[in-house]
């Protein structure tokens, strides 16, 4: 079976995963500004350009460690000394308060974490269902509707309402911020590593599509 390459991947995800990079770096690219993009690492190049503050040689997802751990701390009545990045979240997240404990979390680093999601059953029933539904609009259309409002009002409760994590220690989810709340992450938002960039689109890259990042070189050319 061939082996899926960024060339195999959609135009319009290519661009919800921009709008992603554009949050998490806190930039904001100008349309068809990446028109001319046509390799990763043209992309990475262009990216970097963009962001104009001053540069740093500090470590993003040790401050953004820092940053969990404060509010882990803060928020659960935990000595900072007993968490470490290898600290388990099932252990110090019991499930019955884990919902209120993540919002209160996500209200101290300012910004969502997004570790809670709903349990796979869940998940993927509402898939079933919904497939079920699209179908089922081409022979009885009402009941295909029906089925597929209740799968999209499934996904917005379960959204709103899992609570299995989605990680499993505290370091996992400071790389996690490092990848998707790039500038929040950081101790001062004015400042940013370079070095550390490429890293942070090659692992967004590959998370979102599913890549194996041997095949996000600088060569690795888009669709």
């Amino acid at each position: 079976m061939k082996e899926y390459e960024l060339k195999d991947s959609d135009p319009e995800d290519v661009e919800d995963l921009i709008l992603k990079i554009e949050d998490s770096l806190d930039i904001y690219f100008e349309e068809r500004e990446l028109a001319y993009v046509k390799t990763f690492g043209q992309l990475c190049d262009h990216i970097k350009s963009k962001i104009k503050r001053v540069k740093t040689d500090d470590c993003t997802t040790q401050q953004a460690f820092y940053k969990f751990r404060n509010a882990l701390s803060e928020s659960l009545n935990l000595d900072k000394k007993n968490i470490t990045p290898d600290t388990l979240l099932s252990d110090i997240l019991p499930k019955r308060t884990r919902i209120q404990k993540i919002k209160e979390i996500d209200h101290s680093i300012g910004f969502n974490t997004s570790i809670l999601r709903a349990h796979h059953f869940i998940t993927n029933s509402l898939i079933v269902l919904l497939l079920v539904s699209i179908v089922g609009l081409f022979f009885y259309w009402q009941y295909g509707l029906i089925g597929f409002i209740l799968s999209l009002v499934g996904f917005w409760g379960s959204n709103k309402m899992g609570n299995e994590l989605d990680l499993k220690t505290v370091g996992e989810v400071a790389e996690k911020m490092t990848r998707e709340n790039y500038a929040k992450s950081r101790r001062n938002s004015e400042t940013y590593n370079e070095r550390e960039i490429d890293q942070i689109i090659t692992d967004l890259f590959s998370d979102f599509f599913m890549l194996n990042k041997s095949k996000l070189t600088r060569d690795a050319e888009f669709n």
